[in-house]
């Protein structure tokens, strides 16, 4: 039984995240979004399935955030559902168990998640050099109480709890739509409708520092409420809240803001288009083609270095190619 169609090449989209990937380096983009297709299946080629174990890696920062995202969004539901209010306590042991068992995954499972890396999780400091970097471990240890307990007295929690015109809008993590012929994502956190002032309001929770680049990515957000729910942008508030330090930006936006993302789409989807071989398939031009960024601090921060330059790998590496 075919649970789903194997295609030979991915289908093509646009997201923030995509585009932000696009920018920090085209070949990183390259092997983000097509050379590591398909590397799940056993009989892919190997510099396939090679590609998609580098993508598969996660650095500490990086999981620290998903793991605080997904305790946010199942503290919302649980609220929503049964009126439950957890202590930052029992969210900070939930947070430190996954954590705890993606290190004993790197350190213990290596081979296992050398065959099926979709399945074990393999940290970035522990795939390339051993080891978890002593600094960064010990600022996860200290952000971790920090933006839960942030998390439980932020403004939108605090109006999602003391309110019954607050309605939580069940959670899709892959909503998308189509803006001039292309699938654009649209992944956001946590949506709720304030039925006395009729307004919907988006959360992006953060658990990094602050950056003035959001305003793309949230604009986004608006569209889609805009675009699916026929909702006015008047009626659209989009909040982002910054775990770390317990602060919070609420963006009204203009059309001109709506204009402005759909322009700089426009030009991001031509851009990428230019690296099709087959537009109709997706197919790309060769590797050779995604030219990648001078080297930069970026390379060596980057899940695929060993595979695109030599020279960024300083010592032998714990796994070989297969």
């Amino acid at each position: 039984m075919v649970l789903f169609e194997i295609k030979d090449f991915p289908e093509f989209s646009w997201s923030y995240s995509r585009h932000k990937t696009w920018t920090e380096c085209v070949r990183k983009y390259g092997y983000e979004y097509y050379f590591a297709h398909n590397g799940w299946l056993y009989d892919a080629p190997a510099s396939t399935r090679y590609a998609y174990r580098l993508k598969k890696l996660v650095n500490l920062p990086v999981l620290f955030g998903e793991a605080v995202h997904d305790i946010v969004d199942h503290t919302i539901q649980q609220y929503v559902q049964k009126g439950h209010l957890p202590h930052a306590e029992e969210l900070e042991q939930r947070v430190r168990t996954r954590l705890r068992t993606a290190f004993l995954d790197s350190r213990d499972r290596g081979d296992e998640w050398f065959q099926k890396p979709n399945r074990y999780t393999m940290l970035f400091d522990m795939y390339y050099d051993g080891e978890l970097p002593e600094q960064g471990v010990q600022e996860i240890h200290e952000r971790l109480r920090m933006c839960l307990q942030n998390f439980l007295h932020s403004k939108s929690f605090r109006e999602l709890t003391s309110s019954r015109n607050m309605k939580v809008i069940e959670p899709e993590k892959f909503r998308s739509m189509e803006v001039n012929g292309v699938k654009v994502y649209a992944v956001m956190d946590t949506i709720y409708h304030d039925s006395e002032n009729d307004k919907w309001i988006i959360v992006d929770w953060k658990t990094g520092k602050y950056s003035s680049d959001h305003i793309g990515q949230i604009a986004v957000y608006a569209f889609y409420l805009m675009e699916k729910w026929n909702i006015p942008i008047e009626k659209i508030a989009v909040r982002t809240e910054y775990l770390l330090t317990g602060s919070c930006h609420t963006y009204h936006l203009t059309t001109r803001d709506i204009q402005a993302m759909i322009e700089q789409m426009t030009m991001s989807v031509q851009a990428m288009k230019q690296y099709q071989r087959d537009r109709e398939r997706n197919e790309p031009v060769s590797l050779e083609q995604f030219q990648p960024t001078s080297h930069t601090f970026r390379c060596q921060r980057c899940n695929y270095k060993e595979m695109c330059l030599d020279s960024t790998v300083s010592k032998p590496l714990p796994y070989e190619y297969a």
